[in-house]
């Protein structure tokens, strides 16, 4: 089932969009500001995002902007501008599409499904998009084991690049370094748990612009180690 995410903050339309939606055989998450619309798509994956433009918090445009900083997922844009600047500006920053308020359920679910149809024919012999792992410029290609930061290549060994996906696909939840080491070297494995923070290290230099701040792998102390997004 193909998953949306409607970020509207008047409820009344989020609901009928919803609703529509539903009927045709999508599954919908709604969210009504633009901070708690963006963390959403930011951590989740969806077939199709269905943007509001003028959103408390954080506007359309901003989200956009962060979306496709990060994600190749289709937007689809909604507004009650009518000017042609914002459309313009909306397309600029990676929206597919603008549809202008008011307009009828039927419509927008036509378009929902002609976009999704799109960007499958476009992936077409592409990996699935769940074996790609993409968090704000870091990009993890776990079938091709491959690791990208800003467009550039990074090699890892075969022990960091574990240590890194495992981390990056359990985000904001702090790991031991026992759990680590069970994780990733296993129970029987000949060792000391201290090869986790020499990996950790090796992996930080890698991925992090500022080792000292790093932006994806946080030391809770006393704890272990968490990945944020």
């Amino acid at each position: 089932m193909k998953k949306i995410l409607i970020i509207e903050d008047e409820t009344s339309i989020a609901e009928l969009e919803r609703d529509y939606l539903e009927i045709n055989g999508f599954s919908v998450a709604l969210e009504q500001t633009g901070d708690a619309g963006l963390k959403r798509a930011k951590t989740e994956e969806f077939d199709l995002i269905v943007l509001d433009l003028m959103l408390p918090k954080v506007d359309g445009f901003e989200i956009c902007r962060q979306i496709r900083n990060d994600k190749d997922v289709p937007i689809l844009m909604v507004s009650a501008k009518r000017e042609d600047i914002d459309k313009i500006r909306g397309l600029g920053l990676g929206a597919d599409d603008y549809i202008t308020k008011p307009f009828s359920p039927g419509e927008l679910v036509a378009r929902v499904k002609a976009h999704i149809a799109r960007y499958e024919r476009l992936r077409g012999g592409r990996e699935p998009k769940n074996d790609i792992i993409s968090i704000r410029g870091l990009r993890i290609d776990k079938s091709a084991r491959r690791v990208y930061v800003n467009e550039a290549e990074v090699v890892f060994t075969t022990k960091e690049f574990d240590l890194l996906v495992f981390l990056a696909m359990n985000p904001n939840r702090v790991f031991s370094k026992e759990e680590l080491f069970d994780k990733i070297w296993g129970m029987d494995s000949f060792g000391d748990i201290a090869t986790v923070t020499v990996h950790i290290k090796k992996v930080r230099e890698k991925i992090e612009m500022d080792t000292s701040n790093p932006q994806y792998i946080e030391t809770i102390w006393g704890a272990g180690y968490r990945f944020k997004v």
